[in-house]
């Protein structure tokens, strides 16, 4: 059987590390790390998504922030509080919950997001930055999973990865730490030919597709490892359970090692963001008193 990475004991242990660096953070410069989270609407899941984000910020010594908004919120109305909160020096993370309603603007809100408190990582230019191999901050889900691997090896260096799915959230800035830790990278999607045997050639599969169990047994070649992204809600039995994009009871006796959902991902992607809260507050903090204008929304906008 394969081994078993589990997420809730590794997440345990990354906060467990943050919070002592938060503490010193507050000892040394008293500063405490402060996480805004925005809501819009009633989505339920984005409702416990915030809730556990919520929690494990108050675990790691992050205080959170909370602002939630009405459904029918418009544009200037949320471009407004996330400028406020660019320009508040005891805000040192910002996370605006997705998905938003229709009417909002994702993109502009991302990129409204100044870059050096985009703890999701998502901007721009903290995409371009790890793209180009720079220092930025990174996708939760993408580093809690390269967290992950590094649990099983030592040295990811001539791998073949193969990654499935490229999403601006986890299949791309995921292939592209996978190129930093040295890995031979294939990224497959919906548009590729022969899928299966592809994923059969790699040392490393990463599933992050959005599609219960589609990964099965014959994708998988012997002793490699599989971090299963995906957690997809299903009817089994007339109840509801969280499956992965991965067949996990066909896939576990034949893998090295393998993710569970839930309790594999998802606890390392909360645990992620506030290492990268902690992260945010210390660079804020070796800049100094600098101005918070968004430099990459400043051009072009009016």
């Amino acid at each position: 059987m394969a081994r078993l990475i589990d997420g809730k004991q590794l997440s345990a242990q990354v906060l467990d590390t943050v919070a002592t660096e938060v503490q010193q953070l507050k000892a040394e410069h008293s500063v405490t790390p402060a996480l805004a989270v925005v809501l819009v609407g009633d989505d339920p899941a984005s409702h416990v998504y915030v809730r556990n984000k919520v929690r494990s910020a108050g675990n790691a010594g992050i205080r959170s922030i909370e602002h939630r908004l009405d459904a029918d919120t418009d544009q200037q109305t949320l471009n407004a509080l996330i400028d406020n909160l660019n320009n508040d020096p005891d805000v040192h993370g910002i996370l605006v919950q997705l998905p938003l309603p229709a009417q909002l603007d994702e993109d502009q809100i991302i990129a409204a997001i100044h870059p050096d408190k985009d703890v999701d990582g998502f901007h721009p230019l903290n995409v371009g930055a790890l793209a180009s191999g720079q220092s930025g901050l990174v996708p939760c889900t993408p580093l809690g999973s390269m967290i992950m691997l590094q649990q099983v090896h030592d040295d990811l260096s001539g791998k073949h990865a193969v990654v499935i799915g490229r999403s601006n959230i986890v299949g791309k800035p995921m292939a592209a730490l996978l190129l930093q830790a040295n890995c031979t990278v294939s990224v497959v999607h919906s548009r590729t030919r022969n899928i299966e045997a592809l994923c059969r050639q790699a040392d490393i599969v990463v599933a992050a597709v959005g599609r219960a169990e589609l990964v099965k047994a014959d994708w998988i070649k012997p002793g490699a490892t599989v971090i299963d992204v995906g957690i997809n809600a299903v009817e089994v039995e007339g109840k509801r359970k969280l499956k992965g994009d991965v067949d996990f009871a066909a896939v576990e006796p034949l893998a090295g090692a393998i993710t569970p959902v839930p309790g594999g991902v998802g606890p390392m992607t909360i645990a992620c963001l506030m290492k990268n809260t902690l992260t945010a507050a210390r660079r804020q903090l070796s800049a100094g008193d600098t101005d918070k204008s968004n430099p990459a929304v400043a051009v072009g906008q009016s």
